[in-house]
């Protein structure tokens, strides 16, 4: 094997570690051939549509990847999308994403550049706008982009699939989006186009598009999707379950120890550079019951602060967990958390019911959802059940009726008692 092609296979096993797909990887040991043969550094993509001010969690993903590609000397691209901001990108939504105003979007640009900077090299980076190109974009023009895809291809996509299905409208407007997306790859001559693994689609449709202006078309590289802090839906600034790597580090760390057990492996594979015999440590400890997972959760928050803030700014923020957050019957609680006192006429409480007497929801239907979502926590416990009911104490016993309730971030101390009978 020539020093070129160990080289190529080297580069192409750093670029494929924690990623869900590369499309091809044939194509992508050619491009890096062809890189190395004539010095040419690949111009590898990544958009961002600036709905929200915060890169979160689930940004950093394929930031980290695309920092991989510039430590392997390629030119990274960076898309910010003030433009199809102003649309919207369906993939992945199921139902049509609420749009933005040019101001809001012009705002939530500004802070982008910042907090790129915490994880990929700025200086050494490609940011461009895709206002750049397509605010020059004449009627015609748009109309022979469009008329490159078809409405049965579109609709190929499963976000489209099952909200045609469930009879849930979809606008024209979204229709067009991943020509736009694709045309982006045009217009800066993309070789590589990372994304998460909803917007595979997207990444193959540019290909296409590429194809018919007489460009080579990009490898797709896809990258895991990271769940929400509730552990179910992906995280989205719009569903505003996420964590964003600019937020005070209290916040992050407080966040960080929401999420439930089940998530903690997954966000130490997503959301950290620890090594995989390391996480792979820790999965064997919480499933042998070897160590308590609030104190891995402990470890994952400081290292998560300590990514985007510093030593210094997680200690502190794990400093002010421990010192707001105490112990009750192996759970957390909080020390001045607010405690409520609920009477009831029988031995058990609807969870529901107690969720909105206890004011940490609004109505029956929000208490359902966020139990579906697997947010809430008795006693440390998930509750799976919108049917539960939650048991009380007799007015002389008290204590057999308290109980610690999460939701989120929130927590009640609540003391369930039996109405004293006349």
């Amino acid at each position: 094997m020539s020093a070129i092609d160990q080289e190529v296979e080297r580069q192409l096993s750093i670029i494929k570690q924690g990623v869900e797909e590369v499309i091809s990887e044939d194509e992508m040991r050619s491009k890096l051939r062809h890189s190395l043969e004539t010095g040419k550094p690949l111009r590898v993509k990544q958009g961002f549509d600036p709905t929200a001010p915060d890169i979160h969690l689930g940004h950093a993903v394929g930031l980290r990847k695309l920092r991989d590609f510039q430590r392997l000397g390629h030119t990274v691209v960076i898309i910010i999308g003030d433009y199809t901001a102003l649309i919207g990108d369906p993939s992945g939504r199921s139902r049509t994403r609420p749009r933005l105003s040019r101001e809001e979007v012009e705002h939530n640009a500004q802070t982008y550049f910042v907090q790129f900077g915490k994880i990929v090299d700025a200086s050494k980076a490609e940011v461009r706008y895709n206002s750049e190109w397509f605010s020059k974009f004449s009627f015609l023009e748009g109309m022979n982009l469009i008329s490159l895809g078809t409405v049965a291809r579109i609709l190929e996509r499963d976000d489209f699939s099952i909200r045609f299905k469930a009879n849930e409208p979809i606008r024209l407007h979204e229709l067009i989006y991943p020509l736009l997306q694709g045309y982006d790859s045009v217009a800066i001559e993309s070789d590589v186009e990372l994304g998460g693994t909803e917007q595979k689609f997207n990444l193959l449709f540019a290909r296409q598009i590429q194809d018919h202006h007489g460009k080579e078309p990009q490898v797709a590289v896809t990258v895991p999707i990271l769940e929400g802090i509730a552990g179910t839906e992906r995280m989205s600034k719009s569903l505003g379950n996420y964590v964003g790597i600019a937020e005070d580090p209290n916040e992050i760390f407080g966040k960080i120890m929401s999420i439930p057990d089940t998530m903690i492996v997954r966000y130490f594979r997503l959301a950290t550079e620890r090594p995989d015999n390391e996480i792979k440590d820790i999965e064997n400890s919480l499933r042998e019951g070897r160590e308590n997972p609030k104190n891995i959760k402990v470890d994952l928050a400081q290292e998560v602060v300590g990514i985007y803030h510093g030593a210094a700014a997680a200690a502190a923020a794990a400093e002010e967990f421990e010192r707001r957050f105490g112990r009750l019957r192996g759970t957390l609680a909080l020390d001045g958390v607010e405690t409520v006192t609920l009477e009831i006429e029988g031995e058990a409480v609807w969870i529901v019911k107690l969720l909105r007497e206890t004011g940490l929801v609004k109505t029956n239907s929000e208490a359902r959802r966020k139990i579906e979502e697997g947010a809430v926590r008795i006693d440390g416990k998930r509750v799976d059940d919108a049917k539960a009911q939650i048991s009380a104490g007799t007015a002389e016993a008290g204590a057999a009726g308290e109980h610690l309730i999460k939701l989120g971030r929130e927590f009640r101390k609540v003391c369930i008692k039996t109405q004293k009978r006349a």
